[in-house]
């Protein structure tokens, strides 16, 4: 079932990914070589729960931790460990909240150091299908437009491989909601959008095929060929003539800029 939201809802929505965005944002003021993704971890849970919300993420269907941390070939729903990150790395951090009884959920991958040119160009285009997509987020149009304008930019412009087997999703006071949202598809197929309805768009690109596996422990999703692998997310409310995006990118860019441990794509 499609759950349309009035516009009170969106505005309590839109403060839950807005904590989201701060911190990521936060994040990225601390991410450097040598930190380990589990103390990413702890920062973030603290961080949220200082605003008197909570990790959405951390018990969900089991999951132990508080955010999901991919690193290089590893897609999404990748845990926070001890191992230290190093000069090269790519690391998606994937967030989610629970503010007021309502959901923020979204990801950033930021490049740690120097990258190769051709990651370089994995991020910027994906973070580009991201927007690709939103752009088709309006009133009247259906869900195969947002997946084919991330496909035709990623996959059949670049040649990337488009994560089948994970999609974006609705958005609420449940995690996941209906529709879901695939980064594949074709135009004027789908579910037809409706003003009010809020969606979570995430390209999951990978430099090489499309393929993925999910690992023993049940969560973590890695590249079959090894490949990098780059996720964005953004929170969207579906409006008439332009999609209204509730996240909000600019701190974490502006974080991203001003620490000289990352490499800005």
């Amino acid at each position: 079932m499609i759950i349309i939201k009035t516009d009170e809802q969106v505005e309590l929505m839109r403060a839950s990914a807005l904590l989201v965005s701060q911190t990521l944002s936060e994040v990225a003021k601390i991410l450097r070589p040598g930190i380990t993704t589990l103390h990413l971890d702890e920062f973030i849970a603290q961080y949220i729960r200082s605003f008197n919300a909570v990790p959405s993420f951390l018990n969900y269907h089991g999951y132990p931790f508080n955010s999901c941390i991919s690193v290089n070939d590893v897609v999404v729903h990748g845990f926070p460990n001890k191992r230290e990150l190093v000069d090269g790395d790519i690391v998606s951090i994937d967030v989610g909240v629970i503010l007021n009884g309502w959901h923020g959920d979204h990801a950033y991958t930021f490049a740690i150091g120097e990258i190769p040119e051709d990651v370089q160009q994995l991020i910027r285009i994906t973070k580009e299908s991201l927007y690709k997509g939103i752009e088709k987020a309006v009133d009247g149009n259906r869900i195969g437009d947002i997946a084919y304008a991330i496909q035709e930019h990623t996959e059949k412009k670049h040649g990337y491989g488009v994560v089948r087997e994970l999609v974006g999703h609705g958005l609420g006071q449940s995690m996941h909601e209906d529709p879901q949202v695939p980064n594949y598809g074709k135009r004027g197929t789908g579910v037809k959008l409706k003003e009010g309805m809020v969606l979570a768009i995430e390209p999951m690109i990978n430099m090489g095929k499309k393929d993925v596996f999910t690992e023993k422990d049940g969560w973590t999703v890695r590249t079959k060929d090894g490949s990098p692998s780059v996720h964005f997310e953004h929170d969207v409310c579906v409006r008439k003539g332009k999609a209204d995006i509730l996240s909000n990118y600019a701190p974490i860019e502006e974080a991203e800029r001003n620490n000289p441990n990352l490499f800005v794509c």
